[in-house]
């Protein structure tokens, strides 16, 4: 096949009758597959809402149990996000072998009682052991959902769907800042971690007990029965071979490192430069992180579909044009010192780092095969997540911690004006590089 193939070729396989590859499902129905849609992206909510309640609570966390930066950078980050990938592996194997619905659905018991398990923390050892119980309850959400809703939605659609799914880790921002500052103000932080913990228990009996196991691939004609489930060294070996998808990997993990590195560091910026309250900020941040980077991960998704169409590598093209965006944003944000200022760019940032993840995730399932495909999301959520989230916030802190030991006037906004800028412009290398190897690698896989 000529490398420069149309993309709808290159992401859409034969049409086949659907019925016939899916007899007595209720995937059939457009409203059962967009229930299925809404109630995973709920349950990823919940996956952030339990995630990033600390970042919130970092600073009373901080004051009561007598914490540096590095040590919240830790806590906030790599404990959490080493266990997280460690365990995402094995996950998602399960994933691509056994019932992705049971997997998702104990993944989020345990993750919702180890969040509540945070607030009878009285040290930093314990609050460590106790993060990374839910970074291992984590690691059994994403894959499996991301493997199921590409069973569920076609080709043409799946960047979208998987946008929206992306939305809950907004929308969890949203309740986890919202909820856990006003919590906080009023009756301390540890009621705030029961609280946030408690429901996810119940909507994962929810989960277990309305939502069928999808036929793998479904949406693409594939017969289950028919596909065998890869090695998994056949499917680390079979991405390596990608040159796109180590850029894709790369990218991604920078985009992280922002998202992690500088978002979860905002709030302590405004309470430590800013004569702001918790609750304050905790509703600023919930508003300009919920609802930005909501409409910043559709808008990406749907950018992506749309002019995908024409090009595939618009799927990384459009998420490296809004990264080069977010350099502006952030040395405005961090040198205006205007709290106003400051705050109302948090809504760009957040819209503008939202804006890839749905693209990446689609674009590099197109790589792999039907039962490849929760896997192929661990193994990018491991790079992603390790280098993102796991060194991310610790960088940002420690650096911090360095400038305060040089007697620098504001050392976190120093080391987060630093790390933002040199990380968006590495990330916008990556997804060039990406997008200049993707039709390449795709053609490969097609006989």
């Amino acid at each position: 096949m000529k490398s420069d193939a149309t993309p709808q070729a290159e992401l859409a396989p034969t049409r086949h009758d659907m019925e016939g590859s899916a007899q007595g499902t209720p995937y059939q129905s457009k409203k059962y597959r967009i229930y299925v849609l809404f109630v995973l992206t709920i349950i990823y909510a919940f996956n952030f809402i339990d995630r990033q309640l600390l970042v919130i609570l970092q600073e009373p966390i901080k004051a009561e149990l007598d914490l540096t930066d590095t040590q919240l950078g830790l806590l906030t980050g790599f404990a959490f996000a080493l266990f997280y990938v460690i365990c995402g592996i094995p996950i998602a194997r399960w994933a691509d072998k056994g019932v992705r619905r049971n997997i998702i659905s104990w993944a989020l018991t345990v993750w919702s009682l180890m969040t509540a398990v945070c607030g009878l923390a009285t040290s930093f050892t314990y609050l460590l052991i106790a993060r990374v119980g839910v970074g291992v309850g984590e690691a059994g959400g994403s894959p499996p959902a991301h493997s199921m809703l590409s069973d569920i939605f076609k080709p043409k659609n799946r960047a979208l769907a998987l946008s929206v799914y992306s939305i809950g880790i907004y929308i969890g921002i949203l309740f986890g800042f919202a909820l856990g500052s006003r919590i906080a103000e009023a009756f301390g932080w540890r009621l705030a971690f029961f609280v946030v913990g408690a429901p996810g228990i119940l909507l994962a009996i929810v989960f277990r007990l309305t939502v069928r196991e999808p036929v793998r691939g479904w949406s693409e004609g594939a017969e289950q029965t028919q596909i065998a489930t890869p090695p998994l060294k056949e499917v680390v070996k079979l991405l390596w071979s990608h040159v796109s998808f180590r850029h894709i990997a790369m990218a991604a993990s920078l985009q992280a490192f922002l998202i992690y590195g500088i978002g979860n560091w905002f709030p302590s910026y405004f309470l430590r430069n800013f004569d702001i309250s918790l609750g304050t900020v905790g509703t600023w941040m919930a508003l300009t992180s919920g609802f930005g980077g909501a409409f910043g991960s559709f808008f990406g998704g749907w950018m992506a579909d749309r002019f995908g169409a024409r090009d595939i590598r618009w799927y990384l093209w459009i998420p490296a044009i809004l990264t080069f965006m977010i350099v502006p944003v952030l040395i405005i944000a961090l040198t205006s010192g205007s709290a106003r200022t400051a705050l109302l760019l948090t809504a760009p940032f957040n819209f503008l780092t939202a804006a890839y993840l749905g693209s990446v995730i689609a674009v590099s399932h197109s790589l792999v095969s039907i039962r490849m495909r929760a896997l192929t999301s661990a193994i990018l959520f491991f790079i992603l997540n390790l280098i993102g989230l796991g060194l991310g916030p610790l960088i940002v802190g420690a650096l911090s911690d360095q400038f305060l030991s040089a007697g620098f006037e504001t050392p976190l906004a120093s080391a987060m004006l630093i790390c933002g800028v040199i990380g968006s412009l590495l990330a916008c290398i990556h997804y060039v590089l990406a997008a200049k190897n993707i039709r390449q690698d795709m053609a490969r896989l097609i006989p």
